[in-house]
């Protein structure tokens, strides 16, 4: 995938960023082409170098249309849960770093469910936050709606993702 200078993508596990300049950084001792991002939740700077950025899994911004994709996610009643809380993380951390929009989602949505039943880890509530942001920051940024009113959705999409997960009874696990 090729970026150009304005252009928004995403940085897994990062969000959101804009492609400020391509120019060549020395690595090696040689010069390659660069792509300087600067990561709009806290304006900080990464380079990424073009050839590595499908490897860094540097992506364009989820399609306008493919956002309702990522609320049925959210709003499905169905859990992955590894009932070991290292197996769930280590899951769920594998999912994150996909960087894909959707499967970030199902980790929320999995971590809301478990917080409805008991306390997270620090760990677990480090990647619920994370997750929560990543997924409220780019729809934002997509559908030029606010962080807050997304937040609001993305909340009522939980909502009803554990009322319909209760209305099927006790979990199997």
């Amino acid at each position: 995938m090729v970026f150009n200078i304005g252009d928004k993508l995403v940085y897994p596990n990062h969000g959101v960023g804009v492609v400020e300049t391509v120019e060549d950084s020395l690595f090696d001792g040689r010069a390659h082409p660069c792509y300087q991002v600067r990561l709009l939740a806290n304006n900080s700077k990464v380079v990424v170098p073009v050839g590595n950025s499908d490897r860094v899994g540097l992506r364009p911004l989820t399609r306008r249309q493919d956002v309702g994709v990522v609320f049925k996610v959210l709003e499905d009643g169905s859990f992955q849960s590894n009932g070991d809380w290292k197996g769930r993380f280590k899951q769920n951390l594998d999912k994150m770093r996909s960087g894909a929009l959707s499967d970030i989602a199902d980790v929320l949505k999995n971590l809301n469910w478990v917080q409805k039943q008991k306390t997270l880890s620090f760990r677990e509530k480090k990647m619920y936050e994370r997750a929560r942001y990543l997924i409220v920051s780019e729809i934002a940024q997509v559908s030029g709606a606010a962080e807050a009113e997304v937040d609001l959705d993305v909340e009522r999409a939980l909502d009803r993702s554990v009322a319909r997960r209760r209305s099927l009874g006790p979990s199997p696990h």
